[in-house]
C-alpha cells in the first residue's frame, strides 16, 4: 500500500479530498491519463475482494438515483455513475458487485465491507473524521418550499424572503442556510423534526421552509398538502450552491480513494458526469435559481 501511495503522489497533487488540478487542459489530459493507467494496473491490490469492485447502497434506494430498487441494471444517476467509475478504472461491468449498506451505518467508524458507498451521503467534517470521502459527485443546494399560490411562491426577490417567516428542523442544513444566507427579519420558528414544520406550513403558520432540493422536491409534490384549501406544495426555487455536496464513502484511510478521485475528475472533465446529471437528475437541475 505505501509503494502504490507514492505511485499515485508521483503522478499527481492529492490535497484533503484527493482532488486532482493542473495548470492546463493538455497537462490535465496527460496526468489524468497516466494516473489512470497506474491506477488499472494496481486496482486489484486495493479492493476489497480482489478482482471485484465492491459497491454499496441502501435498501431500498429510489428513482432518479436508483430505478426500480435494482442497483445493478445501471440505470439511475448513482447506478449508471458507479459503472462509469468501473469502466474508467478498468473494471467490468461484470466485475461489479452491490453490497446493502444502511445509510446511517456507513459513516460510522471501523471496517467496511465494500470499497466504496454511494447514497446521497453528504460530507461533513464530523463524518470524515470516521471516514474518508471522494471529491464531490453532486453538489447540493438549498431551495425553498411554500404552498402554491402563496406569496413566496409570486414574489421572492432577495428583498421580499427576508420579510418571510420561516420554519425548519433543528440542527439541518437548510436552518442554518436561512440564518446565514436569507438572514429574515422575523425570528425563524425551528421544530424537532421536519413533519412538525410540514404540518407548520400546511396550517399557515409559517410561509416557507429551507430544504436541500432532492428532498424539496419530494416535499412540495409529495407531502404538503393543504386539505381545508386543497392548495398543494411548490418548489419556489433553489439558491446557489454552498460547497455542500455528495461525496462516495470509503472506510478511513482507503488509498482506493485516490483512483476513483482521478476516475471521477475524468468523468468531469469528458463530459460524461454532466450527461449522466442532466439525463437523471433533470427533476433537480431544472428547478430555477434565485437569490437568497
Amino acid at each position: 500500500m505505501r509503494s502504490f501511495r507514492l505511485l499515485l503522489a508521483s503522478l499527481f497533487s492529492v490535497s484533503a479530498l484527493s482532488a486532482v488540478t493542473f495548470t492546463s487542459s493538455a497537462t490535465a489530459g496527460a496526468a489524468t491519463s497516466s494516473a489512470l493507467a497506474a491506477c488499472q494496473t494496481k486496482i486489484n491490490s486495493q479492493e476489497y475482494s480482489k478482482g471485484k469492485l465492491t459497491v454499496a447502497t441502501d435498501n431500498p434506494v429510489y428513482t432518479p438515483w436508483f430505478v426500480g430498487n435494482k442497483p445493478t441494471n445501471g440505470k439511475g444517476f448513482e447506478s449508471a455513475l458507479a459503472y462509469a467509475i468501473a469502466k474508467t478504472l478498468g473494471v467490468s461491468k461484470a466485475n461489479v458487485v452491490w453490497a446493502y449498506e444502511p445509510f446511517d451505518n456507513s459513516y460510522t467508524p471501523g471496517p467496511k465491507k465494500f470499497d466504496f458507498d454511494i447514497n446521497e451521503i453528504s460530507y461533513t467534517a464530523v463524518r470524515a473524521k470516521a471516514v474518508t470521502f471522494s471529491v464531490s459527485y453532486y453538489d447540493v443546494t438549498q431551495s425553498i418550499v411554500a404552498l402554491k399560490g402563496s406569496v413566496v411562491a409570486k414574489k421572492h426577490t432577495q428583498a421580499q424572503l427576508k420579510t418571510y417567516l420561516y420554519g425548519d428542523q433543528i440542527g439541518t442544513t437548510g436552518l442554518a442556510y436561512i440564518y446565514n444566507n436569507i438572514h429574515p427579519t422575523k425570528q425563524t420558528r425551528v421544530y424537532s423534526t421536519l413533519d412538525i414544520a410540514v404540518s407548520a406550513l400546511e396550517s399557515g403558520q409559517i410561509n416557507a421552509i429551507v430544504v436541500d432540493t432532492p428532498d424539496g422536491q419530494f416535499m412540495a409534490t409529495s407531502e404538503v398538502k393543504n386539505a381545508k384549501k386543497k392548495v398543494d406544495g411548490v418548489q419556489v426555487g433553489q439558491f446557489p450552491s454552498t460547497g455542500e455536496h455528495y461525496g462516495l464513502l470509503f472506510k478511513k484511510g482507503n488509498p482506493l480513494v485516490g483512483c476513483v478521485n482521478v476516475a471521477i475528475n475524468a468523468l468531469k472533465a469528458n463530459g460524461t458526469l454532466a450527461a449522466l446529471t442532466n439525463k437523471w437528475l433533470n427533476i433537480y437541475t431544472s428547478v430555477p435559481v434565485i437569490k437568497p
